[in-house]
């Protein structure tokens, strides 16, 4: 049945039945021709901070567009050789319907104004990116008690910070583990466009790896130059993944969106050494710039830098209290729990909400000191001196609305608000080891940005609601829906399915060199149209969300320990507090997803004459 047909081939099927078209285009640089075409394409991060080492695979401006939809033939197979013509054919067709609806579409958009929610509750849509995701059933109705972080979470950064925790950590890499001087005047600057979230720093060679859920390394860069597949074969065995004791030995995640100044420069000194020939061990370049960004960190040179200059630094939020105040207003008890200390986290504050801030608060804490905060039983309280900053010595044995707290750990915690799970029937609560502890309870939720600083022991071991700030989804959205890489998402998909019809007319024997030839080429074309779906998000990585063409590990991760996710908190402000969050179908396994046969998909139509 036609209503059966995936969407791409019936625009394929479609224009081919009104004659289809002879040529591919395209759409990036201004020309008249329309065959055969090359483009030219700006990419920021060509041009960005005069650094010369990008991977010519990523960045090239003249890719020969024309070549990805050219597929081989078969030099003795005539039934193979009319599925790969009319692949051709369903390729460039599929490319003109998508230029001709984004085209409508771009006219319609300036005609009629996008239905949105508005900010006082109404009912239109919510636009993709700024949705609540959901992984698992979550009742907002339920949870009572919500925690925030506060970096990249209550508050997000401009892109100075990085520059700023860059350029301080480079400077310290000099000056105290005396790396060459010329590093200095040689140019390094914070790449915005280099580094992305959930990358490894691998510390025998220095790479900088993407990892697939697996495990496996999908792609990694030795300074600024991309690791060759055969390269990456010969350092990982054969099969580009370690073992779980290797990886515990040799990786270094850097998870958080902090981590990208890292990553950056750790790129740019292996590069300065490789550029000027100087010997090197990259174990021990990877533990001095890991050394010299934590001690940027703990120095708290930045958080003054900061502080002195919000509007610089912060971006502007302007519906956080908003959002605080309708929880607030629903009964939910709102606790503010971050790694930083109180000057610095009152400055930001300040900034994005205003001096009585505090006041939105049931309790403070600072300098928690995560994820031991959550690990360790035996951490009191401190209070802090709001006038000062300084710390009181008295014992805290209760949390009071309007004063800020450093330390401390969450069977503190329970004790120092008289928090008490719903079933516990004990008349004194103090049974912190009984199965109704307060902590073990999924009507806590918690709001933060780090997977494994602030999220991953809240589930693990307690748990909790949690929800993930992952800014990065957002923009790749935006990106994913411009016409360019839809038309090379669909591309992949055509193709792959017709090495699947490719195969199939090929029948169950041995398969000759010819046959395989073919079908290696096939699989270059996929590969390339894969670099360019890269090449289009702006970073040599590709997706936070996908290694290639798999899952990447941060996305395993986020979907096992978060039950939500969200480009940023103001995104709750489309949602009613008693919200319900019910999610998509998890289909992981290839038989839920294609059905009985996986190996093409439901086709009946003349574009292919081959039934699966």
């Amino acid at each position: 049945m036609k209503g059966s047909r995936p969407l791409l081939l019936q625009l394929a099927i479609a224009l081919l039945d009104n004659g289809g078209i002879h040529s591919f285009v395209f759409p990036i640089a201004n020309t008249n021709s329309r065959a055969g075409r090359k483009s030219s394409v700006n990419i920021k991060s060509i041009n960005n901070n005069n650094n010369n080492h990008r991977d010519i695979e990523t960045i090239n401006s003249a890719i020969d567009y024309s070549s990805m939809t050219t597929l081989p033939r078969h030099p003795q197979n005539d039934d193979a050789n009319d599925i790969l013509a009319q692949t051709e054919r369903a390729l460039r067709s599929m490319q003109e319907n998508v230029l001709f609806s984004a085209s409508v579409d771009d006219a319609e958009t300036n005609e009629a104004e996008f239905v949105r929610e508005d900010d006082n509750g109404g009912r239109g849509e919510v636009e993709e990116g700024e949705s609540v995701y959901a992984n698992s059933y979550v009742d907002l109705g339920k949870v009572d008690t919500v925690g925030f972080d506060f970096d990249y979470t209550l508050v997000t950064y401009r892109k100075e910070l990085l520059r700023l925790i860059y350029d301080m950590s480079l400077k310290r890499l000099v000056e105290e583990k005396e790396y060459p001087r010329e590093m200095l005047t040689s140019g390094l600057r914070f790449d915005p466009f280099f580094s992305i979230r959930g990358l490894a720093v691998d510390r025998e060679n220095g790479w900088i790896c993407h990892l697939a859920y697996t495990h496996k390394v999908a792609v990694a860069w030795e300074g600024r130059h991309r690791v060759p597949r055969a390269k990456l074969m010969d350092e990982y065995s054969g099969k580009r993944a370690l073992s779980p004791t290797e990886r515990k030995k040799r990786l270094k995640p850097l998870n958080d969106l902090f981590s990208m100044a890292e990553c950056c420069l750790m790129a740019d000194t292996v590069q300065f050494f490789l550029d000027r020939d100087i010997p090197f061990c990259p174990r021990s370049a990877v533990n001095d710039v890991l050394g010299s960004i934590t001690g940027t960190h703990i120095s708290g040179e930045f958080h003054k830098k900061v502080a002195q200059e919000p509007a610089k630094y912060f971006e502007g939020k302007p519906y956080l209290k908003a959002v605080l105040d309708l929880m607030k207003e629903s009964g939910k008890r709102l606790i503010f729990v971050s790694n930083s200390p109180f000057w610095y986290c009152d400055a930001g504050m300040n900034h994005v909400i205003g001096p009585e801030w505090r006041d939105q608060w049931d309790v403070v804490i600072t300098s928690a000191g995560k994820p031991s905060f959550y690990t360790e039983d035996n951490r009191p309280f401190r209070e802090v001196d709001i006038g000062t900053g300084k710390l009181k010595f008295k014992q805290v044995l209760k949390l009071d609305k309007g004063r800020v707290y450093t330390s401390g750990c969450l069977k503190e915690l329970t004790k120092c608000i008289d928090w008490k799970h719903p079933l516990s029937f004990s008349p004194d609560g103090d049974d912190y080891d009984d199965i109704y502890s307060p902590l073990t309870t999924p009507n806590i939720m918690y709001v933060g940005d780090s997977l494994f600083a602030d999220l991953v022991d809240a589930k693990r071991e307690f748990g909790w609601t949690t929800a993930a700030v992952t800014p990065e989804i957002g923009w790749e959205i935006k990106l994913q829906r411009k016409k360019e890489f839809i038309i090379a998402d669909r591309a992949i998909e055509i193709l792959l399915n017709s090495l699947r019809l490719y195969q199939r007319s090929l029948g169950t024997g041995i398969r000759s060199k010819e046959d395989l030839g073919v079908m290696d080429k096939m699989e270059r074309i996929v590969s390339r149209w894969r670099d360019e779906q890269t090449r289009l998000l702006g970073n040599p990585f590709g997706s936070v969300f996908r290694a290639r063409y798999t899952p990447s590990l941060f996305a395993h991760s986020l979907r096992r320990y978060c039950d939500l996710y969200m480009s940023n908190v103001g995104s709750f402000r489309h949602y009613s507090p008693q919200h319900r969050f019910y999610p998509e179908s998890p289909k992981l396994l290839s038989h839920e997803i294609r059905g009985s046969n996986p190996e093409c998909s439901e086709i009946d139509d003349s574009i292919f004459d081959i039934n699966c």
